[in-house]
């Protein structure tokens, strides 16, 4: 597979597999899981006009269990759709670098890593981007360091 677009298309799908298996997970192991149905008015005691929220727990199992799926489902598409953006961003850019430097190095990695990360924080400023670049530039270089070690033959 020698193509950017096809490393990239493969590297979007499994970064979105992946995410939506993450965020299933973490979503199960979530402490912020709301107390109260989403849409329903936070009630605050002592103040007139506000009507008391609904819990949870007082509501019967299988809607309980539909609220708890259907925040699962949220949180496990939005950090598939992360994930996957990332991947793809990551491996487009770092397949690029390759090809115009004609070098399969650690170079490659890191400096996809700086771009990426530059991106992703571009929102937040140029101190922001710069931690973005500096961060996901050594993390890259940790993995990618990691994955080039030698196999231990025993």
């Amino acid at each position: 597979m020698e193509s950017c677009y096809a490393k990239t298309a493969m590297s979007g799908v499994a970064g979105f597999a992946l995410g939506g298996l993450f965020g299933m997970f973490m979503a199960s192991m979530a402490y912020d899981t709301p107390f109260h149905t989403p849409g329903a008015p936070g009630g605050v005691s002592g103040v007139p006009g506000s009507a008391a929220a609904t819990t949870v727990s007082s509501l019967p199992l299988r809607k309980q269990l539909a609220h708890g799926f259907k925040d699962m489902g949220a949180r496990s598409w939005s950090t598939a759709k992360n994930f996957g953006a990332v991947g793809a961003l990551f491996s487009g850019i770092e397949c690029g670098i390759e090809g115009l430097r004609a070098k399969n190095d650690m170079a490659n990695g890191v400096a996809a890593g700086c771009l990426t990360g530059a991106i992703l924080a571009r929102n937040g400023g140029p101190q922001a981007a710069a931690v973005g670049c500096a961060g996901f530039a050594a993390f890259s270089a940790a993995i990618d360091a990691w994955m080039r070690m030698p196999k231990d033959e025993d």
